[in-house]
C-alpha cells in the first residue's frame, strides 16, 4: 500500500519480459472536491432563488446550506470508510441534481399561486433527502458485497409483486391524477412501485444469471436475426402481461414502460441476442395498441401528444410547460425571474420544464448531460465487473434512470406522450427519492467491487521497478 492511498502490484505481462505495475487508486479526494463544486451549484441556485423573488438571499441560506452539506458529507465519509474503490463521479452528480431540485422546488414555493396555501415543499423534500441518505449510509454499511443478494432473487421478486399490488387495495390505495399507484397509511403516503423496481432489478438479475444459457440459445433464423426458441417466451410473456396489468388496472403507463423496458434491457445484456429486442419490440407495440383501445387514460394522453392546442385537448399541463420553455429559450429567465407556478404540479411531475423556463435549452441540456454521465458510469462499472450478478445488477440500475429520464423529457418535450414518472432527484416525491437514493448506494457498492484490487494483486509485493503504469479509473 503506497503512502497516496493507492493501492499497487506487479505483474508480467503475457509474451513481454519488463513487469506492468497496476496501480488502483480510490479517488476520494477527486470525489470531494467534485463534491465541493455541486454544493456550490446546489446552494448557490437556492441563494439565486431568494435574490431572484425577492431581491435578497433567503433568510434559511446558512441551515438550508449546513444541512444540505452535512448530508453530503455524511455520504462521503460513508464511501471513504465502507466502499473506498467506489466510482468517485456518482455521488457528486446527485448531489449537484439534489441540490438544483430542492433550489427549484424552494422557487416554487415562493410563487403566489404555486402550491396550495401554507405548503413548504421543499423543507418536506429536504426531510426526505435526509431519509434517503439514511437508506445510502445503511445500505453501504449493512451490504459489504452485492453478491449475497443474489440468494434473494426469489423473494425480491414476491416482494416486488406485492408491492406492485398494494395500491389496488381498498382502504390503503388511492387514486392520484388517474393513476392508482399510491398507498396510504395513516398521515403517511408512498408510492410502492418505487421500492419495487428496486426489488425488481435484483431478482430480474439473479433470475437471468441462472438461466442465461437456456434463454441465449438461437431459435429461428428470420432476415438475419436469430429469434429466441418458443419454449424460452414464458419470462417475457409473465413479464409483459404484469405491465399490461399495471397498465389496465392501475392506470400507469410510466411504470409499465418502465418495468417492461427494464426486463427487455437487462435480457439482451445477459444473452446478448437481438432477437430478444425483436420480441420485446413486437409485444410493446401489440400492448401499446391494446391499452389505447381498452384504457381512457391511455386515449387521453396520445390524443394530448397528437393535438396539445386542440380545442378538447385534455393537455393543459403540456401546453403550459411548453409555452413556458418557450419563454425561457436559451439562456432562460433566470432563477426566480420566471412563471414556472403557472403549470400544474410544476414541483414533480413538469419541473424539468420549470427548470427549462428559469434556465433555458441551455441549462436543460447541462441536465441532462449530468444524467447521461450518471448512466455512463453505471454502464461502466457493469462493464468492469467481475461477476455476472454485478454486472447485470449495475447494467440494470443504470437502466432505470435511463428510461425514467428519456420518458420524462420525451413527455414533456411532446416526443412520447406523457407517462406520469418523477425525474429523478429532481421532483418532489419522498419515495421516488429514497428509492433513488438507495439505488445510488447499490451501484456504489457494485462499483467497488469491481474497482477493488483482485486479491491475487493486493498480495504481491510493491516494492518492484516497473516500466509501465496502468492507471484504474
Amino acid at each position: 500500500m503506497s503512502r497516496t492511498g493507492r493501492t499497487t502490484a506487479t505483474k508480467r505481462a503475457p509474451g513481454a519480459g519488463p513487469l506492468m505495475e497496476f496501480v488502483h487508486r480510490r479517488r476520494r479526494g477527486a470525489e470531494l472536491y467534485l463534491l465541493v463544486l455541486s454544493l456550490v451549484v446546489g446552494i448557490g441556485a437556492y441563494a439565486a432563488v431568494g435574490l431572484g423573488v425577492n431581491g435578497q438571499v433567503p433568510a434559511d441560506l446558512i441551515k438550508h446550506g449546513a444541512w444540505l452539506a452535512a448530508l453530503v458529507v455524511a455520504a462521503h465519509v460513508t464511501i471513504r470508510y465502507k466502499a473506498e474503490y467506489a466510482d468517485p463521479v456518482v455521488l457528486p452528480i446527485v448531489s449537484a441534481l439534489n441540490g438544483l431540485g430542492l433550489a427549484m422546488i424552494h422557487r416554487i414555493d415562493l410563487a403566489p399561486t404555486g402550491h396550495p396555501v401554507g405548503s413548504n415543499f421543499a423543507a418536506s423534500q429536504l426531510v426526505w433527502m435526509t431519509l434517503g441518505v439514511l437508506g445510502f449510509i445503511t445500505v453501504l454499511a449493512g451490504l459489504r458485497d452485492h453478491r449475497r443478494l443474489q440468494s434473494f432473487t426469489y423473494t425480491a421478486g414476491l416482494a416486488a409483486i406485492v408491492l406492485l399490488l398494494l395500491p389496488l387495495l381498498p382502504g390503503i390505495g388511492k387514486t392520484v391524477n388517474g393513476a392508482r399507484i399510491w398507498i396510504h397509511l395513516g398521515p403517511l403516503s408512498f408510492q410502492p412501485g418505487e421500492i419495487a423496481k428496486v426489488l425488481l432489478v435484483i431478482a430480474f438479475a439473479g433470475y437471468l444469471v441462472l438461466h442465461r444459457d437456456a434463454l441465449a440459445l438461437a431459435g429461428r433464423r428470420v432476415l438475419f436475426v436469430d429469434l429466441p426458441r418458443g419454449r424460452d417466451l414464458g419470462p417475457i410473456l409473465a413479464m409483459w402481461l404484469v405491465s399490461l396489468g399495471i397498465l389496465v388496472f392501475q392506470n400507469d403507463l410510466g411504470s409499465s414502460l418502465m418495468f417492461f423496458g427494464l426486463f427487455l434491457v437487462m435480457l439482451y445484456v445477459s444473452t446478448e441476442r437481438p432477437g430478444w429486442l425483436v420480441v420485446g419490440g413486437v409485444l410493446f407495440a401489440v400492448g401499446a395498441y391494446a391499452g389505447y383501445l381498452t384504457t381512457a387514460h391511455v386515449q387521453a394522453r396520445v390524443q394530448g401528444w397528437l393535438d396539445p392546442f386542440g380545442k378538447d385537448s385534455p393537455s393543459y399541463q403540456l401546453v403550459q410547460a411548453m409555452y413556458g420553455m418557450a419563454w425561457g429559450g436559451l439562456t432562460g429567465r433566470g432563477l426566480g425571474q420566471g412563471s414556472p407556478q403557472t403549470t400544474p404540479i410544476s414541483w414533480s411531475d413538469f419541473i424539468l420544464p420549470s427548470l427549462g423556463e428559469e434556465l433555458g435549452l441551455t441549462g436543460v441540456i447541462a441536465i441532462i448531460l449530468l444524467y447521461a454521465l450518471l448512466v455512463e458510469r453505471g454502464l461502466r462499472t457493469a462493464l468492469i465487473c467481475r461477476d455476472n450478478f454485478g454486472k447485470l445488477v449495475a447494467a440494470g440500475l443504470a437502466t432505470v434512470f435511463a428510461l425514467q429520464v428519456f420518458v420524462v423529457v420525451g413527455g414533456v418535450t411532446r416526443l412520447i406522450p406523457l407517462t406520469g414518472l418523477t425525474t429523478p432527484f429532481l421532483s418532489q416525491g419522498g419515495s421516488s427519492l429514497v428509492a433513488n437514493w438507495v439505488i445510488v448506494a447499490l451501484l456504489l457498492r457494485v462499483s467497488d467491487a469491481a474497482r477493488r484490487p483482485p486479491p491475487e494483486f493486493s498480495d504481491q509485493p510493491a516494492d518492484m521497478d516497473s516500466t509501465q503504469v496502468v492507471m484504474m479509473r
